[in-house]
């Protein structure tokens, strides 16, 4: 199954390397299926841990690529148990500093000069280092302190053959696996591949943070670093250097006199404006990522991984919150639906559940409600019925869900309900306000009138077809076309199996005629009938036996 990998001679190697990981973590079973040739010399001693460990140690050995995509698979709340989400969001992508020489050459190449010349200060040791870049400290000739972040030299190749390989990986799931289609492994890895490619790209982050910034102008209690852009560019970014008290240590936060309970309001209100008003959000605020100031301010820092939410995306995040803190069981179903597409779902299943779900929080005041607690439950209702959130949504409920458990890491009273009710209230007035009606009535009646104007040409063009004889209607019946595959090989296999019997009968005839030439004693042409009877009986068992019937 592996033939079409094979094709692509550059990523063999890797391709092994990848064999002999899942080999040592006891995923070998897997990749067989997926047809990977597996190597026993190579795998080293096998590791015994419970599934979830192997999964997160084998991502993180497998390098840059599968250790992102491992953090991507932690948002996925919709298709996960709650105990491997807890083993992907393990996964960091700390590594040892690039090698000095390499670093300081790329570097001096992106910025036209040493860095001790561009700079008034460079601090040769990164801060911090992780698998995509490394981040050094300098200060400019004003006396700005700013941070420096530059790409890996050479680690672009790497991950591209990677990205190659789990685009392929995910055809052969899809493909291979059909109780594993449901996860849409294309899907994840396209959303995985344009997050992947945006990260290499330095100047991308700069720029989602600049635009984060423009929607936070009038909050001067939201902080988003400065991008300097004379030194900027796909390898290298500067940015203002944020000197703040990390997220999740209260004590130092109690130190520097700020308030708990502001600061998680402030940060409630900053992702909730960037989720449900701007439709464009950081998509990874992990501890890392998140300080706090001086004056109460918070600062959001790296954004290298954004999410975006479309018009229609936004409407439909809305109605299910909506649904879930108003207790309106049928607008969460419509929804739960819409987002299963084609797949198969019991829908009047789906309804008694989802009631039942929205009845276990019924009477339970505002105040009281968990929305981290109420996403939880939702999600594995969504498992249940091997349901999937479309990607860009399960960054969203990762994010909500993140961002209350920060909150009452600050404000153990912190209610991510009420702070999210202002944000539901008024993206619902707006929804259905005269404006976005009337927006949205003009779209419908434009898209009628143009379908109107080109109707009159495309039944010219049907009824030229039909008296031409080109009107064709084709009829894809998957079922009837993998049931032709089978049938074909058990022709094929009969076919072969008559043809090696009359073998081996015109061959015994042969033997017990006299004359002609002989081989050891015995007539030549039945030796060769044997010997190619041989043959084709060993390509039958073969087929046979790969065919796993």
């Amino acid at each position: 199954m592996l033939r079409a990998i094979a094709g692509t001679a550059r990523d063999l190697g890797r391709l092994q390397d990848i064999a002999a990981v899942l080999l040592r973590y006891g995923f070998g079973d897997f990749a067989r299926r997926l047809g990977i040739a597996l190597h026993w010399k190579e795998s080293g001693k096998p590791v015994r841990l419970e599934g979830p460990q192997r999964a997160r140690q084998a991502l993180q050995e497998l390098g840059p690529a599968f250790v992102k995509l491992g953090q991507i698979l932690a948002t996925r709340v919709d298709l996960f148990a709650p105990e491997w989400i807890a083993e992907f969001e393990k996964l960091q992508d700390q590594a040892p500093p690039a090698p000095g020489a390499e670093v300081r050459a790329q570097l001096t190449e992106d910025l036209g000069g040493a860095p001790e010349t561009v700079f008034a200060a460079f601090a040769a040791e990164p801060i911090a280092a992780g698998s995509i870049a490394q981040v050094h400290r300098a200060r400019l000739a004003d006396g700005t302190e700013v941070a420096v972040k530059l790409r890996r030299p050479g680690i672009v190749p790497v991950v591209e053959a990677d990205l190659r390989l789990l685009a392929r990986l995910a055809e052969m799931l899809e493909q291979g696996f059909p109780d594993l289609a449901r996860l849409r492994p294309r899907e994840v890895v396209r959303q995985f591949t344009r997050t992947m490619r945006a990260e290499l790209d330095l100047a991308a982050e700069c720029r989602n943070a600049e635009r984060v910034a423009a929607s936070f102008r009038d909050r001067p209690e939201i902080v988003v670093p400065k991008v300097y852009w004379d030194w900027t560019g796909e390898r290298v970014n500067v940015q203002a250097y944020v000197d703040g008290t990390p997220s999740r240590d209260p004590e130092a936060l109690d130190a520097a006199g700020l308030d708990r309970r502001l600061l998680a309001h402030r940060g409630a209100q900053a992702m909730l404006k960037m989720v449900l008003e701007d439709g464009f959000f950081h998509a990874d605020p992990h501890p890392g990522n998140l300080f706090y100031l001086p004056g109460n301010r918070v600062a959001f820092i790296d954004f290298g991984m954004a999410g975006r939410l479309s018009e229609r995306r936004r409407d439909e995040l809305v109605q299910l919150l909506n649904g879930l803190v108003g207790r309106d069981a049928d607008a969460v179903v419509d929804i739960l639906l819409e987002w299963a597409g084609a797949a198969q779902v019991d829908a009047e299943k789906v309804a008694l559940d989802v009631d039942a779900f929205i009845d276990r929080y019924h009477g339970l005041p505002l105040g009281e409600l968990r929305m981290g607690a109420m996403l939880a439950d939702l999600t594995a209702l969504l498992r249940e019925h091997q349901l999937a959130l479309p990607p860009d949504l399960a960054l969203v409920l990762k994010a909500c869900v993140t961002l209350e458990t920060y909150g009452r890491e600050l404000d153990a009273d912190f209610d991510m309900v009420g702070e999210a009710e202002p944000f539901l209230r008024a993206a619902t007035l707006e929804r259905f306000g005269p404006a976005s009606l009337a927006k949205r009535g003009w779209r419908a009646g434009r898209t009628l009138l143009e379908l109107a104007a080109q109707l009159p040409r495309d039944l010219r063009e049907l009824l030229r077809s039909a008296r031409s004889g080109k009107l064709q209607v084709h009829v894809d019946l998957t079922s009837l076309h993998k049931f032709g595959n089978q049938l074909d090989g058990a022709a094929n296999r009969l076919a072969i199996g008559i043809v090696t019997a009359a073998f081996i009968i015109g061959s015994a005839i042969v033997m017990t005629v006299e004359g002609g030439p002989t081989l050891f004693g015995l007539p030549l042409f039945g030796l060769l009938g044997f010997l190619g009877a041989g043959v084709a009986g060993v390509w039958l068992l073969v087929s046979i036996l790969r065919s796993g019937r």
